[in-house]
């Protein structure tokens, strides 16, 4: 069990809704595992989030477990291995030591975080991986479909994704990070109809389809099935080069997990019928730590 006393405070920027400009720092370390979690941990002091900047830290979650163990969540592991399915679709795994996921107002600002962050980590860290994102139409992914709707409400979601007092790494949450690169000929070629029939919801309204297909994408995640996650989603790139950032939250590994498994026809399942239209460039998890985890954590 973990040895610290009192409420855990889940890291703000998780539930922060509404930031117009995101960026996703994936970080490995140069050397000392405990320096790149000492230094990534002390990024959460005033002065690297000034300018109405949320920045939420996460780790590796067995680099997490060797330097923090007891605040490491049980049965919590590396994206450490691709997944594939049946038929040979395959999710890589890209799995870094941290992300930091930096969200704001404006890029600017973002952009000036992100800088002073990286600044702070040099030595220690390198980024690996750089992902700048945005919202488009309120609430749409590059699909045109809004994403999303399943998520809880922001009074329900800490239930669903934070874990619980008095378990191991209470206040933190599971982080499923992953880039979607779309091909968007193929699919802006498709009939809104047969579009709703992949996705298995009505694209003006994500009401979802009564006779929607097996392989259908609704059909493929269904929270009802496979546990509660809170996603953050976002759209990143170019106009000619673009996708989605899946940034999914729960408070274990296994709906998450299960999810994925799904999508890609692990066990001769239906293959998501998405994934014919989006291919998965990374893959990695990470543990975010609650607030008081990392202040401990920071030395």
């Amino acid at each position: 069990m973990t040895d610290h006393v009192g409420m855990r405070n889940p890291q703000g920027g998780i539930f922060a809704l509404g930031t117009s400009s995101h960026a996703y720092l994936e970080l490995d370390g140069a050397s000392d595992g405990l320096a790149l979690v000492h230094a990534v941990a002390s990024l959460r002091e005033p002065r690297t989030t000034m300018g109405g900047v949320n920045l939420v830290a996460g780790f590796r979650p067995e680099l997490w477990a060797r330097i923090v163990p007891g605040d490491a969540p049980a049965e919590l592991t590396d994206f450490d291995a691709p997944l594939t399915g049946t038929d040979g679709f395959t999710m890589p795994a890209t799995q870094h030591d941290a992300v930091l996921w930096l969200s704001g107002s404006a890029y600017d600002v973002v952009f000036d975080t992100a800088r002073a962050a990286i600044a702070a980590l040099a030595g220690v860290a390198v980024v690996a991986e750089e992902t700048s994102s945005w919202p488009y139409q309120h609430d749409r992914d590059l699909t045109g479909f809004i994403d999303g709707t399943e998520n809880p409400t922001l009074i329900e979601a800490p239930g669903f994704v934070l874990i619980p007092e008095g378990e191991p790494g209470a206040g933190g949450t599971v982080l499923l990070l992953q880039k979607w690169s779309h091909d968007v000929a193929v699919w802006e070629a498709l009939a809104v109809a047969d579009q709703e029939r992949v996705i298995g919801r009505r694209k003006p309204d994500s009401v979802e389809l009564d006779d929607k297909p097996a392989d259908s994408h609704v059909a493929s995640t269904d929270q009802d099935v496979f546990g509660h996650i809170f996603r953050r989603n976002m759209p990143y790139g170019t106009v000619v080069d673009h996708g989605t950032m899946f940034v999914g939250f729960a408070s274990t590994q296994r709906p998450l997990q299960a999810m994925l498994e799904s999508m890609a026809g692990v066990d001769g399942g239906a293959r998501d019928a998405l994934t014919r239209f989006t291919t998965p460039l990374t893959g990695a998890y990470y543990f975010v730590p609650s607030n008081e985890a990392l202040l401990a954590a920071s030395g």
